[in-house]
Parts: structure tokens; C-alpha cells; sequence
């Protein structure tokens, strides 16, 4: 470790482990950024310990990239110790930035995803019907797991966030823009997204008329022979590309699949989902109430797919009651 170069930290918390993988995939460019800084804390692929971050002195980390939903208390003691130990923390994929696909649980409950977890699942062997506890003593010795939440959180609902790197996962080189961005200190205002400021729309090359085709169904994308140069939504395949920010590459839509939302909503907007209904409703073909439902109902899911990334961020979803206060 060299006191010359800058204190980095990773952390994953509530997510998949993609945006851990976003960092390996830098390759060779990974050399270049373990090069220009000291990674002090990465568990997914170095052996650092929490002592060695509650070691460090208050703000002695440059920077801190924390991937995952709040979910834990565990999740929630590490993000608040790295609160204290950076100057910066960045909001690392969707997860942390908008609450991500471990976000949905908000639409049910802590009890309902235990009992499917422990009890229902048809590949569950669990003649005791035993559910997690927070403690508990096996042969004389007290056992601890960390505390589950009644409600997954935003990393910003926990502990106050400098900047947002948005992504299922982030792409690499947007990694690259924030690693570089801070390493020279030409950041953005504090609570910006680190991103582009267009919507994926601007930058998709599908065919797009001016007016758009009016539907009375919508197909998902396995129902119909998706023509791969025309615009998803002309076809009656839902596509998120009107209320997400671009700067993606379009790799889903290159690969002939709509885009779901990831990279979340665009500056000034307060709800993605929202954004995302508003723009769809354009191509609903129906004079009256009655044909417009009809065709809404061949919406399958519509929370999952208007909110799929992030119903702890959205306002339609918002709860009132939070178990944490930063």
C-alpha cells in the first residue's frame, strides 16, 4: 500500500454480483486502474477485512463504488462505515442507484419471500419448516446472521451519495469515464449521475416514422418475428428506450431485444415508470375506454415492466415508513 496513491474501495451489497463483474471485465485497462490506486477493500477478490477499513482513518479512502440494495444490517454497517472512512461515494449500478432487480421484493413481503424461500419452493427439503433468525445458539454457542429488512432501500435512502454510475451492469467504459473523472478531478456537480444526459432513443438506430403506429395488443418479443431494424415500439414490443438514459451501447438492442430499463430515467425525471407509461400510451389504438383496457391488459406484468429496476426509487411505490434514517 502507498500513501502516494489514492484509497479505493468495492463493496457488493443486495445485488448479483454483475457489477463485480462489470470491474474484471476493464481486462487489461484493470492493470492500468490497480496502477494508479490502492484497492484497500474488494472481498469479491481480494482477502481485505472490515478491520482493515475500520483501521483506516476518517476519509482516508478517495473513493468508495457500492453496488447492491440496502436489505441488511450488515449491508447497511459497511455502507455507513465507508460513509465515514471516503471522501467520495459513488452509487455503482442499479442496484445501489435505484434499488434494482432485488427492488421488486418491495412488491411483497419479508414474510411471503421467506415462506417461498424456506417453505414452498418445490426444490425446498425442509421437514422442519425452520426459517432464518437473527440469533439463535447451536451446541452451546451463540450464532449470529445479519438482520433482513422489511424493505429493500436505495443506497441514497441509507447514506448521503456523492455520484451515481447507473447500469445492469455499468459498462466498462463508463467505469473507465468515473475512474478516470475522479482520478482527475473533473467531476460533475455532487449528485449527479455519471452518464450520458440523452435518452437511448437519441442514439438507437432502429427505424422510427414520425407518427407513431397505433397497437391494440402488445406481443412480447418471443411472440412475434421481431424485424431487427425497426423501432421495438412500431412492432408492439415494449421497449424502455423513451424513459431510460442512454450510454449502454444498446447491447440489448443490438442483440434484438428490447431495452428494459436499466441505466434508469433521465435528469429531471422523478419517475421512471411514469416516463415510461406516458410513452407508451401514444401507441395504444382505442376510441373508447373499453378498447384502451383491452389493450393495456395484453400488458403482462406491468410492474415488472415499467418499474423493473426501480420500485425503492420510484414515486409510486414509495413508502412512507422507513426502517432507516441516515
Amino acid at each position: 500500500m502507498s500513501d502516494n496513491k489514492p484509497k479505493v474501495a468495492f463493496y457488493w451489497c443486495a445485488s448479483c454480483g454483475g457489477c463485480e463483474e462489470a470491474v474484471v471485465d476493464l481486462n487489461e485497462g484493470l492493470l492500468d486502474v490497480a496502477a494508479a490506486v490502492d484497492i484497500v477493500l474488494w472481498p469479491v477478490a481480494l482477502d481485505f477485512k472490515y478491520s482493515d477499513v475500520e483501521a483506516l482513518r476518517d476519509g482516508d479512502i478517495a473513493v468508495a463504488f457500492v453496488n447492491g440494495a440496502i436489505r441488511t444490517d450488515e449491508q447497511a454497517h459497511i455502507a455507513r462505515l465507508l460513509r465515514r472512512k471516503a471522501g467520495l461515494i459513488v452509487a455503482f449500478g442499479s442496484c445501489a442507484h435505484t434499488g434494482g432487480i432485488p427492488g421488486l421484493a418491495n412488491l411483497t413481503t419479508k414474510e411471503k419471500i421467506f415462506e417461498t424461500s424456506y417453505l414452498k419452493s418445490p426444490t425446498v427439503d425442509n421437514p422442519e419448516k425452520t426459517i432464518p433468525v437473527t440469533k439463535t445458539t447451536v451446541d452451546g454457542v451463540d450464532a449470529t446472521l445479519p438482520g433482513f429488512w422489511t424493505q429493500v432501500h436505495t443506497l441514497d435512502q441509507l447514506i448521503d451519495v456523492d455520484y451515481y454510475l447507473p447500469g445492469c451492469p455499468p459498462m466498462p467504459n463508463s467505469i473507465v469515464d468515473a475512474v478516470t473523472a475522479i482520478l482527475e478531478g473533473k467531476l460533475p456537480p455532487k449528485g449527479a449521475v455519471i452518464g450520458s444526459k440523452k435518452a437511448l432513443c437519441d442514439t438507437c438506430t432502429r427505424t422510427k416514422p414520425v407518427k407513431p403506429t397505433l397497437h391494440e395488443r402488445f406481443y412480447l418479443p418471443h411472440e412475434i418475428d421481431v424485424d431487427p431494424e425497426v423501432c421495438f415500439l412500431e412492432q408492439g414490443v415494449i421497449c424502455c428506450g423513451p424513459a431510460t438514459r442512454g450510454g449502454c451501447g444498446e447491447k440489448c438492442i443490438q442483440g434484438n431485444m428490447p431495452c428494459t430499463g436499466c441505466y434508469g430515467t433521465l435528469d429531471g425525471v422523478t419517475d421512471q415508470g411514469a416516463k415510461l407509461v406516458s410513452a407508451i400510451a401514444a401507441y395504444i389504438d382505442g376510441d373508447s375506454a373499453i378498447e384502451v383496457k383491452k389493450a393495456v391488459a395484453t400488458i403482462l406484468d406491468p410492474a415488472g415492466t415499467f418499474y423493473r429496476y426501480g420500485v425503492p426509487a420510484s414515486q409510486l411505490f414509495k413508502k412512507e415508513a422507513m426502517e432507516v434514517t441516515k
